[in-house]
Formats: structure tokens, sequence, C-alpha cells
């Protein structure tokens, strides 16, 4: 590591901040420590759509400050960070090293019931089967994972999908086949949804149809299916994120009394 900086620090010592070595979730990483201490870190890691995420964590304000400027310092531009929308410090925090608000993304709690949902006595699009989690094949899944990302990234890009992505390798969008149902049109995948089943609420991480099918319902059975399948085991509401500029989710998730709950800012700086 090589020391980079040296303030005044929140006592009587000095905060040294140091540049680190990537490790497994993070391209690079900074310390901020006083007196043996480590009271601040920050993290940089690359998306997989190739946008650099950067994340700070200090004990005050000044650290906060002093690591941002070492990292702006280190890291080409453009940078991106995201904040709960009602961390107005963390907020504040990142305006003051120049980020800006650039998009918004909402969460929701999506209930399970069909009694809710009214998804009950829904039926796929004639043609149209539902092939259920752990039973797609991996082959067309993956291709059909590729031809959505593109024309999603051809469109309004993928970075308008939830801002949370998992690290991946390069080149790999589909990590877990077992997490994704899919929709079948006659002997082609048309569609899928991705459930992570996290331990204390499942996570619905995309809904998505090829762009030749939409407007015939896919969609809407897909969720159906999923959210059927998490009430059956005893799951009583489901977690998603929607980019609030993407309406038709919106509508999607709305329509079946999911509940907007948090929300959550993806800040830039150019």
């Amino acid at each position: 590591m090589n020391i980079k900086h040296s303030i005044s620090g929140t006592g009587d010592h000095a905060v040294a901040v140091t540049r680190a070595s990537a490790t497994r979730i993070s391209d690079t990483r900074w310390h901020a420590v006083e007196d043996d201490l480590v009271v601040g870190r920050g993290d940089a890691s690359r998306r997989p759509d190739g946008r650099l995420f950067v994340s700070i964590d200090a004990w005050h304000g000044a650290v906060f400050d002093r690591i941002a400027d070492t990292m702006l310092t280190d890291l080409p531009t453009p940078l991106y960070t995201v904040v709960d929308e009602t961390d107005h410090e963390s907020r504040s925090a990142w305006e003051r090293a120049g980020f800006a608000a650039a998009r918004r993304e909402w969460g929701y709690l999506v209930p399970t019931d069909p009694q809710i949902t009214g998804l009950g006595s829904l039926l796929p699009p004639s043609g149209v089967m539902i092939v259920p989690a752990g039973e797609a094949e991996e082959g067309p899944l993956r291709a059909l994972d590729r031809v959505i990302r593109d024309e999603a990234e051809a469109a309004a890009g993928w970075r308008t999908m939830p801002a949370e992505v998992l690290p991946r390798p390069a080149g790999t969008t589909v990590i877990d086949p077992s997490k994704y149902a899919v929709a079948r049109h006659f002997d082609q995948y048309v569609g899928l949804v991705r459930v992570a089943p996290l331990t204390r609420r499942p996570r619905i991480g995309l809904v998505a149809v090829r762009a030749d099918s939409h407007r015939r319902g896919i969609a809407r059975a897909l969720l159906a299916h999923a959210l059927g399948s998490l009430h059956r085991s005893g799951t009583a509401s489901a977690w998603a994120e929607v980019s609030e500029s993407n309406t038709a989710a919106t509508a999607l998730f709305e329509s079946i009394g999911a509940r907007r709950a948090a929300a959550t800012l993806e800040l830039v700086r150019r």
C-alpha cells in the first residue's frame, strides 16, 4: 500500500488514507487509518455494464471527504454511487464530492397471495408455457438473456435496469440458472423471471420479455408463476426494484398490489 494523503485526525492523531489491493468484490480499496485504527474505507468496482461504482464507509464527515478526495484523484470519470433517498447525510456527503442525482429506483414490497395480486386464475397466453425455475435448458436460457440485454441496451440502455447488480465474471450474464423460470412459446424461449431466495425476503431480480413478444401478457404470466410458487412455499411477500423511468414495469407491479416501500438514488460524477 502507498500512503496517498494525511489529514488532521478526529482526535489528537493524523489520519492516513492508503490505497490497498483489490479484493474479490472490489477492484480497488482505500483505508483511512488513525492511530492504527481503521476509521473509514472506500471501494471501487466495475459493474458488468462497464460503469465504475464507488462506495465509502467512514465514521466522520471529514474522513469521508478525505477518502473521497483521494479516490476522485485516482479514478477516471464518470463515477457512480447508490444511496438510500432517505439518507440525507450520505447524499449530502456525495454531493460535496461533486456527485449529482442521475436516476431514481423504487423498491416494492410485492404480495404473493393470489387473492391480493389477482393472478390466481391467470393463464399464460395461447401457445406459451411457463418452464419452472431449475428446469430451463441452460443454453437457450443464456441465449435469451443475451438477446434481452442487447435489446435493452439498444433502447433505454441496460443502465436503467436495477442498480444492484451482483459482481460476475466478464462476459457471464447468468450465474445460477436454477433461479430462472422462463416463458416458452412453442420451441422458443421468449421471457424470463429471476427470483433470488434471500433469507429475509426473496428478491425478484429481473422480469423481461423479448421485444417481439411484448404486449401479450407474458410478463404478467411469469410474475403469476413466480409469486404463486413463493406463496405455496409459505412466503408472504417478495422484493423488487424498478427504475422510475420504467413506466411499464411500475404499472405492472402496482396493478398486482405491490407497495412502494423505498427509493434509491443513483448519483454520478462526470
